[in-house]
């Protein structure tokens, strides 16, 4: 496993009884997670929550909130000088995956090291945490998501981290990179932060499954003749890190190949948790 240590403004506290307690600036908040199936809390700080997420019987779930919370508030990632707002959002998030900043760091060294000009595309961006690791080292970004509202956080992001060589694109990620193709444009490296199931914005159905690897064979064809890497984080129940490495593999052959877990260092155990699954392949020269 590939983990991130804890942040000056985020920590993993501890992990208990299907649930995470975390330390989100200066606020804490519990918020489920299947992977925990333990019981053994360690910190008398899951009584002293500002909030908390609580999953609804019949699906869902909502905040409840213990302590009056801003409607937004900024973290910083110093190791890097990113920064970033985050929210109470939908669905347990907060609008970032602090885990993550193992793969930005990773990006970020590679992008620094190749000392010339780095274009990246990041599909399924989000809020754009890998969009400004790499923009940070100096890459020319191309970030495409589906959602207007997500892209519209993503650029608060960049402003807060002082960046603005991103390019924002909110679109079906599979019809942009197949007009990439027809248009000549290339990238040096490309990262996919791909759903299990979602739509694109024009109602575009994905599937992970079924959609995956032709999207990964259409990368391919956008990838400059010397790229650095391909990117693929997973958050699916069901598919190990080395599904998607060994789709690497086929479509981009001769490279490094890495499939594994990615986690986080929780305090209270001094271990990593595992929070999803990456793959990535690298060009060796």
């Amino acid at each position: 496993m590939i983990y991130a240590k804890n942040w000056e403004d985020y920590a993993l506290i501890d992990v208990s009884d299907g649930n995470r307690l975390e330390r989100w600036g200066k606020y804490i908040l519990i918020r489920p997670d299947p992977q925990a199936i333990w019981s053994s809390k360690s910190s008398d700080l899951w009584s002293k929550a500002d909030a908390l997420y609580k999953r609804s019987d019949s699906g869902g779930g909502s905040w409840q909130f213990n302590n009056k919370l801003p409607e937004k508030w900024r973290i910083n990632y110093d190791k890097l000088g990113l920064s970033f707002e985050v929210s109470p959002m939908g669905f347990k998030h907060t609008g970032l995956f602090p885990e993550q900043a193992a793969n930005w760091e990773f990006m970020n060294g590679l992008i620094n090291a190749a000392e010339r000009e780095i274009n990246i595309l990041n599909l399924f961006a989000y809020t754009g945490g890998a969009s400004l690791a790499c923009a940070k080292a100096g890459a020319r970004v191309c970030h495409v998501d589906a959602q207007k509202n997500i892209i519209n956080l993503a650029k608060r992001n960049a402003e807060l981290s002082g960046l603005d060589n991103i390019r924002y694109i909110a679109d079906d990620c599979v019809k942009f990179v197949s007009r990439e193709i027809r248009r000549g444009k290339k990238y040096d490296g490309v990262i996919l932060d791909p759903p299990s199931y979602g739509r694109g914005a024009g109602g575009e159905m994905w599937k992970i499954e079924d959609d995956l690897f032709n999207l990964l064979k259409l990368i391919r064809e956008v990838l400059t003749d010397e790229p650095l890497f391909v990117l693929v984080n997973l958050y699916t129940a069901g598919l190990a890190p080395s599904c998607a490495g060994y789709m690497l593999s086929l479509i981009f052959g001769g490279g490094l190949v890495e499939s594994d877990e990615i986690g986080i260092l929780a305090e209270s155990s001094r271990a990593a948790f595992p929070c999803g699954a990456f793959s990535r392949w690298v060009n060796i020269k």
